[in-house]
């Protein structure tokens, strides 16, 4: 956040990542078309569906929080901790409409300490009660 200027709005921010991240994206395509040629219709669709979701929507929305909450460390740290809980949106997106399998013994492992690492950080940016 501090190297963000400040005059740059969400969108701009996230335009010109994509825009500057693009030819990195474009070789990596070409490579993947000469080595195994084109993608099936499905991998294309859920391709467009993670980018627009995932690429788009989500960073919009993520930069924007980290926008609200810049002057405050606490609120940034709490902020910064919820791209976590794009794991558990991606399984839930892929068990629901994918069709994936539901993950095993340690994949319910790693969803639990997951959810325990986002309580643990909500309860740890509570405000401090002074004591009297």
């Amino acid at each position: 956040m501090a190297l963000c200027p400040p005059e740059l709005s969400t969108v701009e921010r996230v335009y010109g990542m994509t825009l500057c991240s693009l030819p990195f994206w474009v070789l990596l395509g070409l490579y993947g078309l000469v080595t195994r040629g084109l993608p099936s219709v499905s991998q294309a669709v859920q391709s467009l569906g993670v980018a627009v979701l995932s690429g788009v929507i989500a960073t919009l929305l993520f930069f924007r929080a980290t926008d609200l909450v810049k002057h405050s460390q606490r609120q940034l740290a709490v902020v910064e901790s919820t791209q976590s809980f794009e794991v558990l949106f991606t399984l839930l997106g892929g068990v629901l409409l994918l069709r994936d399998a539901p993950p095993d013994k340690y994949g319910w492992f790693g969803v639990g300490l997951i959810v325990l690492g986002m309580v643990l950080s909500s309860l740890v940016s509570l405000p401090k009660k002074e004591k009297a």
